[in-house]
């Protein structure tokens, strides 16, 4: 599948893994419409592309991953109607991904920048790195997915005196939180989330995809999915029929290593 060509996103594949670069550091890589609507494209491109296995995604430069909504830009260039109903942060599209996607935070993830993170299944962040939602202290709401999620992954005092007060933390307080997987210390964080991508890549991509569906439709769910429900799931049937469905336990039975297909 050819690569698609982005403006403020660079792309590029290596092997089975994608790797997603907000590209506007001058902005810290603030999120603006022509940003969101490129990464819509991006995650469908993804999700389309049965060779991209896992994905990795950060910002460009060393000041921030992702500064959240380009604040100034709705302030010069959007109207009224554009002030009141803000564009689409890109993350329903990411959440719509069945591929595992890691955030590398290299610096600053703050408001959208944050959201987009929670898109995401892993998060690694540099030494360095700030996280929060000061939506409230600009009169604002985090509503992209920073109010409804934030609570789900933190206790609800933790998640609240971030929503609340609007404050940033520090990449080792959002780990002791357990908002973050791993701080980057010795080495770069791209350097870490790839340590967690081998990981993943020695899994089934199959399997990983079809587990990644079931929590998704399900974490949210009032109820739990029963059988026929998580057998009806296109990653779970894609699952049954798949090589690497029967090469996994031959391997296993032959005591050598899987050779993974995706297919």
């Amino acid at each position: 599948m050819p690569l698609p060509s982005f403006q403020y996103i660079l792309y590029e594949k290596k092997g089975h893994v994608a790797y997603v670069t907000l590209n506007r550091p001058e902005v810290m890589n603030a999120l603006h419409p022509p940003l969101t609507a490129e990464l819509s494209q991006v995650w469908a491109q993804i999700s389309d592309d049965d060779d991209v296995w896992v994905g990795i995604l950060t910002g460009a430069g060393d000041r921030a991953f992702c500064a959240g909504s380009d604040l100034k830009w709705r302030v010069e260039d959007a109207d009224d109607e554009e002030l009141r109903h803000p564009t689409d942060a890109g993350v329903d599209h990411l959440e719509q991904c069945n591929k595992p996607i890691v955030a590398a935070i290299n610096g600053y993830a703050v408001g959208g920048g944050l959201e987009l993170a929670l898109g995401c299944d892993l998060l690694v962040a540099s030494a360095a790195a700030q996280l929060g939602l000061p939506e409230a202290r600009r009169g604002l709401l985090a509503d992209k997915g920073g109010v409804l999620k934030l609570p789900r992954r933190l206790p609800y005092h933790l998640a609240m005196s971030m929503i609340l007060t609007g404050r940033l933390v520090t990449a080792q307080e959002a780990h002791t939180m357990g908002l973050v997987n791993e701080v980057a210390q010795e080495e770069s964080v791209i350097n870490v989330a790839e340590r967690w991508v081998a990981q993943i890549l020695e899994c089934g991509p199959l399997a990983v995809q079809a587990a990644k569906q079931v929590v998704t439709q399900s974490l949210d769910s009032p109820a739990p999915l029963t059988h026929t429900q998580i057998e009806d799931l296109a990653a779970v049937r894609r699952l049954r029929m798949s090589d690497d469905y029967a090469e996994g336990p031959r391997a296993f039975a032959e005591k050598r290593r899987p050779e993974w297909k995706g297919r």
